[in-house]
């Protein structure tokens, strides 16, 4: 059986860590370098780390922030924010990400998904999605771009059906209305994701106590889970440790790779 994955999300501003409710009204958190250290030391499974005003901004995205991580884990990296193109997607990797992850851009320009595949393989290229419940859209819910400020009209369910189809080797569903929340995944968008793809799911956006995590793991096929709240949000009424989430689901019998388990 896989293990299942807990993933920490940097979302970067000036090369420091921030954390937002419904990608809203950022707080300070640390420096990139700092946190990404901490916590590849802890045993986190992987990181993403995104420039969430590169595409917003229009410009390129911050490579030396890239660097300055990688430089510090070695654990699967993801980046994403700003990637126009394959020479960028190229200039992530060898700045130290493994993975590329595509989201505002994918919506303008969804080649860029089958570019990047061929390029680097399917299983560099990681969807982003952020998604907001409606009653407009087949599924229920609606993508979103620009960081969660630009509504698209497009059906999210029927946009990673797509994504697969393009080339994308995993996707990653962000809950826009759960963000930040603490109150619980969208398990409902989880269960109509696994529905409509085959590939792996990250499941982000809501994430407040272990609970939620075995609730995710129990209910859904979600192969991960980004954790960034319960790791280091000021919001939160206390932080937890990631060895203590993973001796939490093991006790449950989630399939986890154990802190000091080697990797």
């Amino acid at each position: 059986m896989l293990t299942k994955r807990l993933i920490a999300c940097f979302d970067i501003m000036h090369g420091r860590v921030t954390k937002a409710v419904r990608f809203q009204d950022n707080i300070d958190v640390a420096p990139a370098e700092e946190l990404a250290r901490k916590l590849y030391e802890a045993e986190i499974d992987e990181l993403i780390f995104f420039d969430i005003t590169a595409s917003s901004e229009k410009r390129a995205i911050d490579i030396e922030a890239v660097k300055s991580v990688a430089r510090c884990v070695f654990i699967p990296f993801t980046v994403g924010g700003g990637i126009k193109s394959v020479q960028d997607m190229y200039e992530v990797l060898k700045a130290g990400a493994e993975k590329i992850s595509i989201d505002s851009m994918a919506v303008r320009n969804p080649g860029i998904i089958t570019e990047g595949a061929r390029a680097f393989g399917s299983q560099c290229i990681v969807l982003s999605t952020q998604v907001k419940r409606t009653s407009h859209m087949p599924s229920g819910y609606e993508v979103y771009i620009d960081g969660a400020r630009v509504a698209t009209g497009m059906d999210a369910v029927e946009w990673i059906r797509r994504g697969e189809d393009l080339g994308a080797g995993e996707i990653c569903l962000n809950s826009i209305d759960c963000d930040g929340t603490l109150a619980g995944y969208d398990l409902e968008l989880m269960t109509k994701a696994q529905e409509a793809v085959s590939i792996p799911l990250i499941a982000s956006g809501g994430a407040g106590a272990p609970e939620h995590l075995a609730d995710l793991f129990a209910r859904t096929e979600a192969q991960a889970a980004i954790i960034s709240s319960m790791l280091y949000s000021p919001r939160m009424p206390r932080n937890y440790t990631v060895r203590e989430l993973k001796e939490y689901l093991l006790e449950r019998e989630v399939p986890m790779r154990p802190v000091g388990g080697g990797f």
